[in-house]
């Protein structure tokens, strides 16, 4: 058993290439025994196997921050780097947290539970670096669905700008690419980052700029050809304009192509975007059939994928969901929001009911808020759902744009009080205290 003999990313580092493949298999094994028996975020695990071998692979930490979007995807993560014994107690009473955290190992660079913030901490943290003369990388990984998040935009327009050594791995398990687009530009990644060109492609430039008097627009010229020729073949136009060369899409399982690219970016300077393609729950096909019904779950028969059959009694947000249905026949004017959320607020139901009252905006809650307050504004009811943590996201956005122009806009905020399984993240304590204060805003606790 090649995981035994892991217990930090220096142990890794004396497996051959060739063995990384037998070692994911492990893991992924490790993760479904485990989890199935604790509950916790398995789909989007599952798909980063091969993606967090090959960062501690090719990377140092501690020294290289590595620093992870929500935490959905980082138990690979954690099992490499020391904590494999103690992953059965995760999400537990005294256990691992189900996050990044950093008091819990030197290797969790950033805690992290709510989403779309590792560009902003990886970038403060190669700011960091370059103001004390280290040459440590920062890595931040993030997840598509994360990245919809307007904070993530915000900081990749000033990596751009700042052009500090920040590498960002998008995770991406959503978007659809052909196969031939994938596979070639892949080809032309890797060898656009090997040493050979990158060598090739500084000299050609001193040339260029040394010829008299034409010298820099022809090195203009080529440059635009080469943006050309990879925002032709790449999906990466977004990024460099936003100032970072793109590199992808690679594929998120091909243990030797990662490595190949991690190993090359070393030497690169800037600011990088790897796309990476993954797939949500690899290895089990449950999960692979069905990811958003692995995303978060209970314990479960893994021969089956059963969970434990649910209560008779209907929960609060059972009733919920049930209850905006009902109010929806009766008033065409009321709407729907959700963060990225249908399933966990139980407007699942809603959605199919009123495909065109309905609204999700991804994990964008700041957006969600004024989002409402404009239909509002315009004669609708909006009912925004939204976890009781993540609506501290949004809280200028209740102020402002809600309760100062006395809009009447519904906040319907679910898990509120203790989260025991998710932790102090997700604990949803403050609202009562956060909310109470505000002008012309009525609260109600059922």
């Amino acid at each position: 058993m090649l995981l035994e003999t892991i217990n930090s990313p220096v142990d890794l580092k004396k497996l051959k290439p060739e063995q990384l493949p037998a070692l994911a298999d492990e893991v992924r094994r490790f993760l479904l025994e485990t989890v199935s028996t604790t509950g916790g975020h398995l789909g989007s695990n599952l798909g980063t196997v091969e993606l967090s071998i090959a960062l501690h692979y090719c990377f140092n930490s501690p020294a290289d921050k590595i620093i992870w979007d929500v935490g959905h995807q980082a138990y690979t993560h954690k099992i490499l780097t020391g904590r494999r014994e103690a992953f059965p107690t995760q999400r537990q009473y005294k256990g691992l947290s189900g996050f990044p955290k950093r008091c819990e190992s030197e290797h969790d660079a950033f805690g992290v539970g709510h989403s779309s913030t590792s560009i902003s901490a990886g970038l403060g943290m190669a700011a960091a670096a370059s103001l004390a003369g280290t040459k440590n990388h920062a890595i931040a990984v993030i997840g598509d669905g994360s990245l919809t998040g307007g904070m993530a935009f915000e900081a990749l327009n000033q990596a751009g700008h700042l052009k500090k050594n920040l590498i960002v791995i998008l995770n991406d398990n959503e978007m659809s690419i052909s196969k031939n687009v994938g596979a070639f530009s892949s080809f032309i990644s890797r060898k656009m980052t090997g040493r050979y060109f990158r060598d090739l492609k500084k000299e050609m430039q001193g040339l260029l700029r040394n010829i008299p008097a034409i010298g820099t627009d022809i090195l203009h010229f080529a440059k635009r050809a080469e943006n050309s020729l990879k925002g032709f073949l790449t999906p990466g136009a977004l990024f460099e304009a936003l100032g970072f060369d793109y590199l992808g899409p690679l594929d998120g399982h091909d243990l030797s192509q990662l490595v190949e690219v991690f190993t090359n970016i070393n030497g690169l300077d800037g600011p990088l975007l790897v796309h990476v393609m993954t797939t949500k729950g690899k290895g089990y096909k449950p999960a692979e059939d069905t990811p958003h019904k692995y995303h978060g779950v209970g314990a479960f028969d893994i021969a089956t994928g059963k969970g434990a059959p649910k209560a008779a009694a209907k929960s609060y947000t059972d009733v919920f969901g049930e209850t905006m249905v009902q109010l929806a026949e009766q008033d065409p004017k009321i709407v729907a929001i959700t963060a990225a959320m249908p399933d966990g607020t139980c407007l699942n139901t809603f959605a199919e009911r009123f495909p065109k009252r309905f609204f999700d905006v991804g994990i964008a809650e700041q957006h969600g808020m004024t989002f409402a307050a404009g239909l509002a504004a315009d004669g609708f009811r909006p009912v925004t759902a939204i976890y009781s943590t993540f609506v501290q996201r949004a809280y200028d956005q209740v102020f402002h744009d809600i309760c100062l122009q006395k809009l009447p806009v519904t906040i319907a905020m679910d898990r509120a009080g203790l989260v025991g399984d998710d932790g102090p993240t997700h604990h949803g304590v403050f609202d009562l205290s956060y909310l109470r204060h505000l002008p012309a805003l009525t609260l109600m606790a059922p």
